[in-house]
């Protein structure tokens, strides 16, 4: 028997992580993506719609629509950068902040049901270097 290409696994557990978090995320009204757009914030805030759609793996496109969404719902708010024209940069408004503190536990019971039995120090490690290596290659 043949062991499973690397490529195959990867996509396998993101189909499986996708629906977990996704479930997890429900609970407490988000997205998948509006989740992601809110960590990338607390990360970094006042990111271009741009520059949240490349952090995000989406397009501009896509990523104006859920901020549009979480603009909305008074999780984030934009604002006019003078110097740029058009840019709007995101931040998260206080309610958003409290949002996605609540939400990252859910996050968090996710991944410990699903990686609770590997070491994840190691994993983020393999996972960082691999995604390293694609983006020096491109």
């Amino acid at each position: 028997m043949t062991e499973p290409r690397v490529s195959y696994l990867v996509g396998r557990l993101d189909r499986i992580v996708r629906r977990r978090l996704a479930a997890a995320l429900e609970r407490h009204g988000l997205s998948l993506q509006e989740y992601t757009t809110l960590s990338v914030l607390r990360a970094r805030s006042g990111l271009s719609n741009a520059q949240l759609a490349r952090r995000s793996l989406v397009t501009p496109q896509a990523m104006n629509e859920v901020l549009g969404r979480l603009e909305r719902r008074g999780l984030v708010r934009r604002h006019a950068d003078p110097a740029h024209g058009r840019v709007r940069p995101a931040e998260l408004t206080a309610g958003g902040k409290r949002l996605l503190s609540r939400a990252d536990g859910g996050v968090d019971a996710a991944e410990d049901e699903l990686f609770g039995g590997v070491d994840r120090n190691r994993l983020r490690t393999l996972l960082t270097a691999a995604l390293r290596g694609i983006d020096g290659a491109s």
